[in-house]
Parts: C-alpha cells; sequence; structure tokens
C-alpha cells in the first residue's frame, strides 16, 4: 500500500503483550510517525517495536511531564487523545486500543481510520470500575458515569473496529453498538519451543496489577505449601503479595522474553487467574507444551482447552483454584498436542489476516469517495 499510515496507541510505557501487536503492525505496516498520551518507554523497549525508531517521529501530549505517574490523569486521557493532531498528509489511522487511542480525531474527512482493540477499553470505568476504585467507587461512580457517555462517544470515530477476541467482540456490540470483526493477536511462537520435561513447580505470568488477580494465585499457594510458584512480572501489587507469600512461592520479577521462556518450559503447569480479553501468556506456555489452569472465562475459552490443554475453574476464587490444581494433576497431559494448539495464534497469521483487511478496507474507502 502506497499510502501514508500512522499509528496511534494509548501510551508507551512497558513492553507487554499489547506491545508485541505493535511490534507486528509496524512490520506489516512501517509506520514513520506514531501519536501516542506518553513515552515512558526505555529506549531498549521501543526498539523491540520500532527497530527503525530514529526514523519514527512520536508525538505525545502534555501527560508526558508526569513520567509514570501518568494514570493518575485518567480523568483527562480522553480529551488529551482528543487533542492529538493528526498530520493531514496521512492516508489511514491505525489506532491500538485498549483504553482510550479510538477516540482519536481525523484531520481530515479522506482519512480511513481502523481501531484494534486490544482488549476491552477502558476497564477502569466499566467492569472493572470496583476493582480499581475499591471504596471510592461509589463516591466517584457520577464522574465514572460521564466518562461512558464520552467513552461510547469516541468509539463511534473509527470507521471500523477489528476486536482480537469473540470475548470482545461481543462487549463491543453490548457496551457501543458496534459490530466488529475479530483477528486474534499474534504469538512469537519461534521464541516459545516444546520441552517435554517439566518440573515440579507451577508459574504465573503476567503484569502484577489488581485486574490480574495474582492474589488469588497466592492465596491458593498459600494453602498448598507443598507446591511450589514462581511468579514472574512486575507491577502496582507486587510489594503488597510478596508480603503475603508463604516460602513455597518465588518472585522472579521481571524477565526478558528468553528467561521468560526458560521458567516456562520447565514449569508442570500455568496458572492464571485474571479475566483476559485474548491473553497471550497461556498461549506461551502452551507454545512449551506447558498446560495452563484457568479461570473459565474471557477469552482463554478460545485459547485453551479444557482438559486436553489445561483445566478452567469456574468460580474465580482461592478455594476453586486449588480444587483445579487437584484435578490437573489427575490428567495425563499429551505436551505435543497441548503446543499443536497454540500454533493457531503465530504472529505470522496475524500479519497476513491485518494486512489483507486494512488493504481491502481502504480500497473500498477510497471507491467510496
Amino acid at each position: 500500500m502506497n499510502k501514508k499510515i500512522t499509528l496511534v496507541v494509548d501510551w508507551l510505557d512497558k513492553y507487554g503483550g499489547a506491545e508485541r501487536v505493535l511490534t507486528s503492525l509496524h512490520k506489516v505496516f512501517n509506520f514513520d510517525s506514531c501519536y501516542t498520551l506518553t513515552n515512558i518507554m526505555t529506549e531498549k523497549d521501543l526498539i523491540k517495536i520500532f527497530p527503525d525508531s530514529n526514523k519514527v517521529k512520536i508525538h505525545q501530549t502534555i501527560l508526558n511531564k508526569f513520567g509514570k505517574h501518568f494514570r493518575y490523569f485518567l480523568l483527562f486521557f480522553p480529551k488529551l487523545i482528543n487533542s492529538l493532531k493528526i498530520s493531514e498528509d496521512v492516508c489511514v489511522i491505525i489506532s491500538s486500543s485498549h483504553a482510550v487511542a479510538k477516540g482519536v480525531n481525523k484531520s481530515n474527512k479522506n482519512q480511513l481510520h481502523i481501531s484494534y482493540f486490544q482488549a476491552r477499553n477502558l476497564k477502569y470505568i466499566w467492569s472493572e470500575y470496583k476493582l480499581y476504585f475499591k471504596w471510592t467507587s461509589f463516591f466517584l461512580y457520577p464522574l465514572i458515569a460521564i466518562m461512558r457517555k464520552k467513552d461510547i462517544r469516541d468509539a463511534q470515530k473509527p470507521d471500523y473496529i477489528i476486536s482480537n477476541s469473540n470475548f470482545v467482540r461481543d462487549w463491543v456490540k453490548q457496551t457501543y453498538n458496534i459490530d466488529s470483526n475479530v483477528i486474534y493477536p499474534p504469538v512469537d511462537l519461534s521464541t516459545f519451543k516444546l520441552n517435554e520435561q517439566k518440573e515440579d513447580y507451577y508459574i504465573a505470568v503476567g503484569r502484577i496489577e489488581p485486574y490480574k488477580r495474582f492474589d488469588l494465585v497466592i492465596k491458593a499457594f498459600n494453602k498448598m505449601p507443598d507446591k511450589k510458584l514462581k511468579v514472574v512480572g512486575d507491577g502496582s501489587q507486587l510489594k503488597e503479595l510478596k508480603k503475603m507469600a508463604s516460602p513455597n512461592i518465588e518472585f522472579l520479577g521481571f524477565l526478558e522474553s528468553n528467561k521468560v521462556y526458560k521458567n516456562l518450559k520447565n514449569a508442570k503447569g500455568f496458572v492464571h487467574a485474571g479475566i483476559e480479553d485474548f491473553g497471550i501468556a497461556p498461549i506461551e506456555a502452551q507454545a512449551c507444551g506447558t498446560p495452563v489452569i484457568a479461570y473459565g472465562f474471557g477469552g482463554v475459552l478460545e485459547t485453551v482447552i479444557n482438559y486436553k490443554t489445561g483445566v478452567f475453574f469456574k468460580e474465580n476464587n482461592y478455594i476453586d483454584i486449588i480444587n483445579s490444581i487437584e484435578e490437573f494433576e489427575k490428567i495425563n497431559f499429551n505436551y505435543k498436542e497441548v503446543r499443536l494448539n497454540a500454533l493457531k495464534f503465530s504472529a505470522e497469521r496475524f500479519e497476513k489476516e491485518i494486512k489483507m483487511f486494512v488493504d481491502e478496507k481502504h480500497k473500498d474507502f477510497v471507491k467510496s469517495k
């Protein structure tokens, strides 16, 4: 496509699952510009997204002045994303949205805007507002209601929305009354190889934030002192969870992909308690042949096969996790079949599907003008 294409993202801070999608998007579309609320990402991580980072101009808002404390200004996110001025010569805007990126304004009517939803957007004000705001949610609800109305209006701005799972597609329809297509995100399966020699420990991987529900996993393993758990990741709850954890739980902090792989491939099981909109980490585990124990809700229902590549627990509490682990240990998993399931979510498949979608919609868009 010989058209100028730009990328819009919510923010750039750490390299995780959503940022791996950005890596694939840049590989396909070779962006020369990126618009975001704030960029506090290290140069090392930025190069993972944009290997030619010196050629990609990053535009950010005043939020950048507040560094890692930018999340305190959630109330202003929608207004700030609206304030970004997309260059007039851009033909296609691709927004990667898990919060507000979808709300970016076009600079002219001849621009096509396609938004890839990495998750249910702005979960902080929708399904998980009580989890984030806790006791203050009652007092903040009038403000949350206003933000919801604004979010619904901003969701109407893209010409097309792509959801990263059927779970998110259904949520988009229910919340915004918008139909969307589904393209599963990319998983770099080349890094995660099959290993059939498992060791006697479980593993949990992800950003240690409230919505990931690491607290439930910790509580479960506190009640099972004979079972070992390794926790990989960093986040706002890390210190709190370390204090409550028993000696059989080891915290490894943030690890690079090669070290995550080393720990994943040897684990007997991957434990996951959060509600994922898609969930890349459970697929990476399966790519190593490591079966998954997960809360049976959300995106994992599309990526894990119950009793074949993992086990689901029905209630999201530590007692159900314990019961599921006991059930899990009775199953003789075929590690080759576990990996085979993960191969459906390769980066190559994503890159092919997203390019076809954008090319097709751009052609239709030009014809309609």
